[in-house]
């Protein structure tokens, strides 16, 4: 029997695939290449094709013997989203509402949704836990609302059981550095920092340094990627468990500044990496953080790699070693 992993190409995806691998799981891998690399599918079988695509989803349904799916297929840049919104809803609704009927027509009945915090917009209270309200601030956070809210009633209506986990900043790669963070744009704070110091950038942009926060910028979740991917086997291992859905937050439950990642990031590259304030952007939250209390209670999770240190430092081992990401070295 094996993991079906949608979207296994893509940054968060590939570590756990490898994870899967590490545990000696058959794994088959789906994604269409749009922002994921083939080269980051370290093992397990790979198809390239949509999840649109009926056509595609029956012969990789039939060719394999899927006994769960986890499900990374998604794009993910809210500034993208607010201004291309019909993008969102097609690619990230659609998508997954089509992977779902493959689900019923095949008799699967467990599925791992990546869902994000992006889920509850403007916090209000930190940090954030589970049963807060839900009101997206941006057409990606809606578009995974949606999909959480369609897999409720899946589970209703045909008992698929599933468990959605919600996260923000994930940073870092697996510790060989073999495979880590390639996007185009790069939109995440910590590989920009870093591509200033590799030299990629002139210097790095805070967006506001005026926020109610210890040194007036902006604080945020940060998890590693590898503690990510074992939440998705944790969830997994749940659904094979006790066969019950589930809504699980995940972060480090204390946030680190905008300044602050700076700083680390200075001492772990040896860098000066220059950085210029100017105006906020709107609709940053001054603070998200979330609770992962649930989560380490109900299924053991713990963070291995709990420093901000430790996940900039598998950061750079992967950006020192491919400048150009996956494909010019």
């Amino acid at each position: 029997m094996a993991v079906l992993v949608c979207g296994g190409a893509g940054y968060i995806g590939s570590h756990t695939v490898v994870a899967l691998l590490r545990r000696n799981e058959e794994v088959v891998v789906v994604d269409n290449l749009i922002t994921g690399h083939k080269e980051s599918v370290l093992g397990g079988k790979l198809y390239i094709g949509d999840l649109r695509d009926e056509d595609f989803l029956d012969k990789v349904f039939t060719e394999n013997e899927i006994e769960a799916v986890i499900d990374f297929a998604a794009f993910s840049l809210v500034g993208e989203s607010v201004n291309e919104p019909f993008k969102y809803y097609e690619n990230n609704v659609c998508g997954t509402l089509s992977l779902l009927k493959a689900l019923k027509k095949y008799n699967v009945n467990k599925i791992v949704f990546s869902s994000t915090a992006a889920t509850y917009g403007e916090p209000e209270r930190i940090p954030i836990e589970e049963e807060d309200r839900t009101n997206p601030a941006s057409p990606y956070g809606e578009t995974k609302l949606a999909v959480e809210k369609m897999l409720k009633w899946a589970d209703n209506a045909y008992g698929i059981k599933y468990v959605a986990l919600r996260y923000f900043n994930v940073a870092g790669a697996i510790e060989t550095g073999e495979i880590g963070e390639d996007h185009s744009p790069e939109t995440h704070l910590i590989p920009i920092i870093l591509q200033v110091a590799l030299g990629k950038r002139e210097k790095i942009i805070i967006y506001g340094d005026d926020y109610p926060t210890k040194d007036g910028t902006c604080i945020r979740d940060y998890i590693h990627v590898m503690d990510l991917a074992d939440a998705h086997i944790l969830a997994l291992d749940k659904l094979r468990k006790d066969n019950e859905s589930a809504i699980y937050n995940l972060g480090n439950g204390e946030g680190f500044s905008v300044k602050e990642v700076i700083e680390v990031a200075r001492k772990v590259t040896g860098h000066p990496i220059p950085a210029e304030v100017t105006g906020r952007r709107p609709g940053d939250p001054a603070v998200l953080v979330a609770s992962s209390e649930k989560i380490m209670k109900e299924l053991g999770w713990t963070p291995k790699y709990a420093s901000l240190e430790e996940i900039i430092e598998s950061a750079w081992k992967w950006h020192k070693n491919h400048p150009q990401g996956f494909y010019k070295q």
